[in-house]
């Protein structure tokens, strides 16, 4: 009977073996995926500045990143004929650790879906802060059943420029030189005259700390003021009127009709939606053998915020949503061109609008934060120098001591 189990129980296992054996190698096998190329490569890319402008000189500028997205099959072919869906949301929000666009942290930047004949979606994006941008990514076939749907999750990190910690070192050693020669001061020994209840000296460093605490309190809501009127001074009404467009936004034009439709203003923080549409005005059919080229340009500084060129879809339409991160007018310009094997070939022509954005100021919480880091460095530096005065009137003393004895 034990001579019977053992063949039995031995070949249990080996079948169990098999299983587990075909199952890792099954979990372990390619996958359909979806590949992220930048150009340049994201560690040489830097954070838009908050006054970037294109003009010659002036510096501080960089052309938006290149994000090509290229979906492939398990054996790495591009998968064919596919719509791509890419939302690109910034780093989470942090008060402690902000960057120069508080109000963008942890917002949707971009939600665009376009057709991929080749399985490719290429966008052009300016990145406005550092940190982990995530891009949710979805590819489903034109074509039923043609492959099985993807999601997958990709990240990108930006670095920060060299230039901000360089200036944040120099702003640290001069607040510590002047904690430190405060500490330094209060610290040695001084005669009260009658009638006073601190040291001349004292009071008068007092007195300078007090005006510095006040003028780095002013500087932080007066910049912040500034920067929000500096956003908002787009709107109508508030401001500088928005210009007006040099082409319209929606034109007939050799037997084509496109319109650019979409939200007539925009917040900064919050996404706006768009879309632009192209028909034949006889008809009124989608015409869908066509190629839209969107810009996006800031109008005060004159850089571009974020471009695209793909097709339409079977409706003749593309949408999309933007965040305008910048609290400046921007333009808006779609041009359609004829694609390459398509039977109605035409002069490409354009339709555009200016948006004017509204600018919201960094919340209150941010700027206390930032002043209570510039205080607590002051303070540092005060202590800093009151140990070492005591230190050193320690040593004067016992040096007297020791000459006396």
């Amino acid at each position: 009977m034990t001579l019977l189990k053992w063949p039995k129980l031995i070949g249990a296992i080996c079948m169990i073996g098999i299983i587990l054996y075909g199952w890792v190698g099954l979990s372990q096998s390619p996958q359909a995926s979806v590949r992220l190329t930048t150009n340049p490569p994201i560690n040489q890319v830097r954070p838009l500045e908050a006054e970037a402008t294109t003009v010659l000189g002036s510096g501080h500028y960089n052309p938006p990143v290149q994000m090509m997205l290229q979906a492939v099959d398990a054996q790495g072919q591009s998968l064919k004929d596919a719509k791509i869906h890419l939302q690109l949301f910034t780093r989470p929000k942090n008060p402690w650790f902000t960057t120069d666009f508080p109000i963008v942290e942890g917002t949707k930047l971009l939600d665009i879906e376009g057709n991929a004949p080749t399985g490719q979606l290429q966008v052009q994006q300016t990145l406005p802060i550092r940190g982990t941008y995530q891009l949710l990514v979805a590819v489903t076939p034109l074509v039923a059943n043609a492959f099985e749907p993807i999601q997958q999750k990709l990240t990108l990190t930006l670095p920060e420029n060299p230039l901000k910690f360089r200036y944040f070192g120099i702003l640290v050693v001069i607040l510590l030189a002047v904690g430190l020669l405060g500490g330094w001061v209060i610290g040695g020994r001084q005669a009260i005259q009658p009638g006073e209840i601190a040291p001349q000296r004292v009071r008068l460093l007092l007195s300078g700390l007090i005006v510095v605490a006040i003028a780095a309190l002013l500087f932080v809501n007066i910049s912040a003021e500034l920067a929000e009127s500096h956003m908002s001074m787009s709107m109508p009404g508030i401001g500088e009127e928005v210009p007006p467009s040099g082409k319209p936004a929606k034109l007939e034009s050799q037997g084509l009709y496109m319109q650019l439709s979409g939200d007539q203003s925009a917040t900064v923080g919050q996404p706006a939606k768009l879309q632009v549409s192209v028909s034949d005005p006889k008809t009124n059919q989608p015409v869908t053998d066509v190629v839209f080229k969107v810009t996006t340009t800031q109008l005060e500084n004159n850089w571009v915020a974020f471009a695209y060129q793909g097709t339409p879809d079977s409706n003749g339409k593309l949408s999309w949503e933007q965040e305008f991160f910048d609290g400046a007018p921007h333009s808006i310009v779609v041009e359609v061109a004829p694609q390459a094997n398509a039977t109605r070939q035409f002069q490409p022509f354009q339709v555009a609008e200016n948006i004017p954005v509204e600018g919201v100021a960094p919340p209150m919480q941010v700027r206390l934060i930032s002043l209570a880091y510039f205080t607590a460095i002051v303070v540092i530096g005060l202590l800093l120098g009151l140990w070492l005065r005591q230190r050193q009137t320690q040593r004067t003393g016992l040096t007297w001591k020791r000459s006396v004895s």
